[in-house]
Order: C-alpha cells, then sequence, then structure tokens
C-alpha cells in the first residue's frame, strides 16, 4: 500500500514544491491543473522534453508515499518540503491509500483493438484478432506516440485504406510507433520508410 498526498500550489511554487517532495523522500510526484474538468481547466500543449513555458495557476501536486509512513513523518516531510520550496508553510493537503493492484493488467484492460476500417485493425499482443482476415497490426501502447487510439492517427490510417496501392512509395516522418509506416507496408506499398528523432 501507498500514500497518495495531494497539495495545493500556484503556477510558481508547484515546481519547487515537487523537486522538494522528491528530495524528502517521495516515491514519485506529479503536477496536473487543480481546474481540471471545470470552465477554468486551463490546456498544456508541448512535445516530450519541451515543457510549456508556465504551469497551471491553481496546481496540484500529488506525491506518492510508502504506505508505512507515520502521520507524524509524513507532517514532518511535508514541513521540510514546504519549507525548501520557499513556502510559510505547509499548503492545504489531503490524503488517501494507493492500495496494491497488478498495475500492468490495470494498464492492459484499457487498451482494447480498435477496428480502422474492414480490412485494418490495430491490436494489442494481449487480445486475439476480432476478425482474423483482416489485417491486424500487433502493437502494444508503449513511451512513442502512435498506438491508433489517437484521431489523428485513426484518419491517417483511414486515408492509408483508400490511398496506398501495389508498389507505391510512403515516407512517415515523424513515425513515433511505426504505426502508419507499418500499415503502409501490410497494405501493399512497395517501399517504406519511416525515420524520427
Amino acid at each position: 500500500m501507498w500514500i497518495s498526498v495531494t497539495l495545493q500550489a500556484d503556477a510558481a511554487r508547484a515546481e519547487a514544491l515537487s523537486d522538494a517532495l522528491m528530495e524528502a523522500g517521495a516515491l514519485s510526484v506529479s503536477i496536473e491543473d487543480a481546474d481540471a474538468g471545470t470552465a477554468a481547466e486551463t490546456p498544456q500543449f508541448g512535445e516530450p522534453g519541451h515543457f510549456p513555458s508556465a504551469l497551471w495557476d491553481h496546481s496540484r501536486v500529488i506525491a506518492l508515499i510508502d504506505g508505512g509512513t507515520s502521520t507524524d513523518k509524513l507532517e514532518a516531510m511535508l514541513a521540510v518540503a514546504a519549507q525548501a520550496a520557499g513556502l510559510a508553510s505547509v499548503p492545504p493537503f489531503s490524503t488517501a491509500e494507493v492500495a496494491e493492484q497488478n498495475w500492468v493488467q490495470l494498464t492492459q484492460s484499457q487498451f482494447e483493438p480498435i477496428r480502422i476500417s474492414e480490412r485494418l485493425w490495430i491490436v494489442p499482443s494481449w487480445h486475439t484478432a476480432p476478425d482474423p482476415t483482416a489485417i491486424n497490426i500487433e502493437l502494444d501502447p508503449g513511451m512513442a506516440f502512435g498506438t491508433g487510439s489517437h484521431p489523428t492517427t485513426q484518419l491517417c490510417l483511414e486515408w492509408l485504406c483508400d490511398h496506398v496501392s501495389a508498389g507505391c512509395s510512403v515516407l512517415d516522418y515523424g513515425c513515433g510507433s511505426g504505426i502508419l509506416a507499418i500499415a503502409a507496408a501490410k497494405l501493399g506499398a512497395g517501399e517504406v520508410l519511416g525515420i524520427d528523432i
């Protein structure tokens, strides 16, 4: 079991508080928009490794703490982190227990086969292909962009289904997982090149 500690912070202090919590012994820390799901929610956009110039005005800092941590030790940890982050006191916080789970199974349960067209499916390796006669691309969700679940990827896959002809050349520039290149090859393209950094 672990303890999830959620603290409120403004944009100027959220990152410093996050770093201080890690230094104080947190197992992991994340920062979220405290207004998520409301009219005040502020979307942030960026590429992996390129962070936005500012965080949310109202941030939520969530730290995962070892479940064996006593209340006194937790409060002391939060006080040390708040001081290190330049805060006058520990911000308002709440705690919740996080039970041990089969995280791999839980993550996998969120991904189902995706039907792109009558001819093409994207199927995670732990599922049986819904249509064995179709082209089934076995692809597990991972760190690279392109699992088939994003609308832009789906639209590109649909376009490939309609436009790839035998022997054509396809360039998948910024290929991520390579899903578009793989689909093009399986759909009959003669030459396929996928490039990414």
